[in-house]
């Protein structure tokens, strides 16, 4: 604990969550990779990712650096996601079914303390992005209930 600010260092909260959760680098990766194969497949939301991503590794190797510095505080990643996301054709069924794909691939290939670590963020993420998008196109939207699928094993802690 740093004494002068009362807040845990860093170093402390990312030991909590290794200890909690069991996330390292190549569960990560794991459910990177594993995610993406399953995403390209789908009738919904595959062929987005597959017009827009060309260099797969370089797209696979950014998003573990971005779920590194989410789920581990690791400050890999050094982007934009909302700007990447803005010209995307997504709306609320897309963002649905890129939970419940993520949600599935979560609790396959992690433990349950990790999942739901995860999930908690995969949700927080949908949602910035959702509402980013919305408010782009000059739209409001409430924040709103995501599908169960999705929502299964969240508690988990």
């Amino acid at each position: 604990m740093d004494m002068t600010s009362g807040a845990p260092d860093r170093q402390q909260v990312v030991a909590d969550i290794i200890a909690r959760t069991g996330i390292d680098e190549q569960m990560i990766e794991r459910l990177v990779r594993s995610f993406y194969e399953r995403a390209r497949r789908d009738p919904l939301i595959g062929a987005i990712f597959e017009s827009r991503i060309h260099d797969w590794e370089g797209h696979i190797s950014r998003l573990c650096a971005f779920w590194s510095s989410v789920a581990l505080m690791s400050g890999r990643y050094h982007g934009q996601p909302m700007v990447a996301h803005l010209p995307l054709p997504v709306d609320t069924p897309q963002f649905d079914r890129w939970l419940e794909i993520f949600a599935e691939t979560a609790r396959q290939v992690c433990p349950p303390a990790a999942a739901a670590h995860f999930l908690e963020r995969a949700h927080r993420i949908a949602d910035s992005l959702e509402m980013g998008i919305a408010a782009q196109k000059g739209e409001i939207r409430p924040r709103r209930a995501r599908p169960e699928a999705s929502m299964r094993g969240m508690q988990a802690r």
